[in-house]
């Protein structure tokens, strides 16, 4: 067995050896799934035949004996599992989700008994702190001397109003200007254990926004366009998704097309060539771009000027410019190089 294991196992079973009635291991180990799957204090009452609130009350008075043991140094096997627990916290910027933490310590994906037994250790050990998993945070162990289960849910929740208050995503050291903390690496991990956000690209931003958190083929179109900053070939654009970080990439050229046609935040600019409309794009034909140009030009621009300026919204060639101008319904000539509104 991997050495990292077999150091865990001894502190799980030398902190139950501790637990002395039968019953009592039942339910220590059935809570925190040490045994197989997390049970309800609903479903053991009625494995026991005991009321919820009585399980409740032996699980906490179970897990004040193992803290006092702990503290007094009488469960010898449990030094050396938080020695390897605090090493490898020290390395994920001193707290971390339980699943990632298990599975940088077995070096593979853990299983869910795995994750269950270092929180179970967790929580009763003296030098390392829990926090409980719910709508806000992921179930994740720190460092105690780093603060305890309040101090860092306070801290965690001061790095989501800073991102909630900047109105769009940012850096850590973006993050790290704003807050006081030792280093960058220590707002990651404070951020890491939080279901609100979510990252992208080096940048946090709140998980229910898609420039760090796209959950479908428009928004992770939207994304590529954004970190690319020029206008791209849908085939590219697909190319990109393939080849990203977004969990579900598996998509088609086609599909892309298709999404790019219907979200009024592309703009088509050339032959399959798309830009954000937040770029200062417009959506219509050539015609359509040189009416919005003299429209807004306050005398008739001449033959080049009206092509340069198409140019800066359209990849088109200068010619299908030219042939655009020659539309008598639409512009008129005014000089031998001066157009304006027909």
């Amino acid at each position: 067995m991997d050495q990292n294991a077999e150091i865990l196992k001894k502190a799980i079973s030398g902190s139950l050896k501790i637990i002395e009635q039968d019953r009592e291991k039942e339910i220590i180990s059935r809570r925190f799934g040490l045994t197989g799957r997390k049970e309800t204090l609903e479903q053991i009452g009625e494995m026991l035949s005991i009321t919820r609130e009585r399980v409740r009350q032996l699980e906490k008075a179970i897990l004040i004996r193992l803290q006092i043991t702990a503290e007094e140094n009488q469960i010898p096997e449990l030094n050396a599992a938080e020695k390897l627990l605090i090493r490898n916290l020290t390395e994920m910027g001193r707290i971390a989700r339980v699943s990632a933490l298990a599975d940088k310590i077995y070096g593979r994906k853990a299983t869910n008994r795995e994750q269950t037994g270092i929180f179970f250790i967790a929580t009763f050990s003296k030098n390392l702190t829990i926090i409980d998993e719910n709508d806000k945070y992921f179930a994740s162990v720190g460092i105690a001397d780093y603060g305890n289960s309040l101090e860092v849910r306070t801290k965690v929740d001061e790095i989501v109003k800073l991102i909630k208050a900047n109105k769009e995503p940012m850096t850590l050291d973006e993050l790290d200007e704003k807050l006081n903390y030792e280093h960058p690496d220590y707002i990651k991990a404070m951020a890491s254990i939080s279901k609100l956000l979510a990252h992208l690209n080096d940048r946090w931003g709140l998980a229910k926004w898609p420039s760090v958190n796209p959950k479908n083929i428009r928004d992770k179109i939207y994304v590529i366009l954004e970190t690319k900053k020029e206008p791209m070939h849908f085939s590219d654009i697909a190319k990109e998704i393939k080849e990203s970080n977004f969990k579900r990439k598996n998509v088609t050229v086609q599909a892309i097309h298709n999404e790019l046609i219907k979200d009024a935040r592309f703009i088509l600019i050339g032959r399959g060539i798309y830009a954000l409309a937040s770029w200062g794009y417009k959506k219509g034909t050539i015609a359509d771009i040189i009416r919005l140009i003299l429209e807004k030009s306050e005398k008739p621009l001449t033959r080049e000027e009206i092509v340069k300026q198409v140019l800066h919204m359209r990849k088109v060639k200068e010619t299908t410019i030219l042939l655009n101008l020659q539309n008598k319904k639409l512009f008129k000539k005014v000089d031998k190089n001066l157009y304006t509104l027909a």
